[in-house]
């Protein structure tokens, strides 16, 4: 068993906000599989797909930790069979990059997991969304600007082909595939 959990706010206000990235990446693979309607347990909407649990926590993002933590006990699984997908501010629009571990680098739903958790040691896969020009608060909860939406199917599409990797692949491998600089 695997547990991909894409992190996000609940809350129309919320849908196609940069915050939201994880969320984003989770519906996207909801749809593409055709999984229909959420199954509602350890306070998130969960869906399988095969022998993997998605996942979009419904704590909002800084109690994060709550959600995951339920259903990694749950399911009783090695950190490295979890996933968590975000936004970050630190990438460029639109980068991804992956990782095996690491700090929450400032990223409050991470903070939140890694305490719940009690290890750094959890694969992550971080979705750029570009600097804020003023208000960090602002600038991650704003919506998506019309440039960013018009690129948004082609980064999700990748964000799946990301996801695909690390499903088939050891993490080091997984992580020269995506985080190989692109042209």
């Amino acid at each position: 068993m695997r547990i991909i959990a894409g992190l996000g706010n609940p809350g129309v206000q919320y849908a196609f906000t940069r915050h939201n990235m994880g969320w984003q990446s989770i519906d996207y693979l909801v749809n593409n599989n055709n999984l229909g309607k959420a199954n509602h347990k350890f306070n998130a909407e969960c869906w399988r797909m095969s022998d993997v649990v998605l996942m979009k926590p419904l704590t909002y993002m800084n109690s994060s930790g709550v959600s995951i933590s339920e259903a990694v006990n749950f399911y009783k699984i090695d950190l490295s069979d979890l996933l968590i997908i975000y936004d970050d501010m630190a990438l460029p629009f639109g980068k991804l990059r992956m990782r095996a571990q690491g700090s929450a680098g400032g990223h409050n739903g991470l903070k939140s997991i890694i305490s719940a958790l009690g290890s750094m040691n959890i694969p992550r896969l971080r979705i750029g969304i570009g600097q804020a020009q003023d208000s960090m608060i602002n600038y991650v909860l704003g919506h998506l600007e019309h440039d960013e939406l018009d690129r948004l199917p082609e980064i999700l599409k990748r964000v799946e082909s990301a996801i695909d990797a690390w499903l088939t692949r050891d993490i080091q491998q997984a992580m020269t595939m995506i985080n190989a600089p692109s042209d």
